[in-house]
């Protein structure tokens, strides 16, 4: 370690290092033609979101004419992954959702490591150092979100400081339960 180096940038460096040789062994291998194409996997996330929306609302979430909507919406419920349901609120509205199929499309396009690949590899440790490894990486993450608050305060200590913007992960969404309330 150099004079201006500190230990936590050597870390840094290591842990670059590493985390890229993990990606490019582990990484996705799909198919391109696998892949949702932009606008349907936009429609899809959206939905994810902000839960069950008529076409239109969607189109206006979206900044899109409704027509471009409900024909992407009619491409991605003849693929089984939206369907069109009442809404128990107002029987005159009809809803667009996700299915079960569509979540699991979803949260299939939005990873970037092969779960396979990494099992694989992963099932040849014991299963404690599999855990302490999850564990790590999640006290890791944790550790930035306290830097990234700790760097918001300084900035401005003030009320408005508000917390960094949320990301969504494939583990974020949840396929809705039969019979429960959306």
């Amino acid at each position: 370690m150099s004079p201006t180096t500190t230990p936590s940038d050597d870390f840094g460096t290591r842990f670059e290092d590493l985390f890229q040789r993990a990606y490019l062994r582990f990484h996705r291998r799909d198919e391109p033609r696998s892949e949702l194409a932009g606008a349907s996997r936009a429609v899809l996330q959206h939905l994810a979101m902000s839960g069950p929306l008529t076409v239109g609302e969607a189109a206006r979430h979206l900044g899109r004419a409704q027509s471009v909507v409900s024909e992407i919406v009619t491409h991605l419920e003849r693929d089984g992954l939206l369907t069109r349901e009442r809404d128990p609120a107002d029987r005159r509205r009809t809803l667009v959702w996700l299915t079960g199929e569509g979540f699991d499309r979803l949260a299939a396009d939005r990873r970037v490591l092969s779960p396979a690949l990494v099992g694989r590899a992963a099932a040849l440790l014991p299963r404690e150092q599999r855990d302490r490894l999850l564990a790590d990486l999640r006290d890791l993450l944790a550790a930035d979100d306290a830097a990234q608050t700790a760097a918001l305060g300084a900035h401005d200590a003030g009320p408005r400081a508000s917390p960094p913007a949320a990301t969504s992960t494939a583990t974020d969404l949840h396929h809705p339960h039969e019979g429960e309330a959306r």
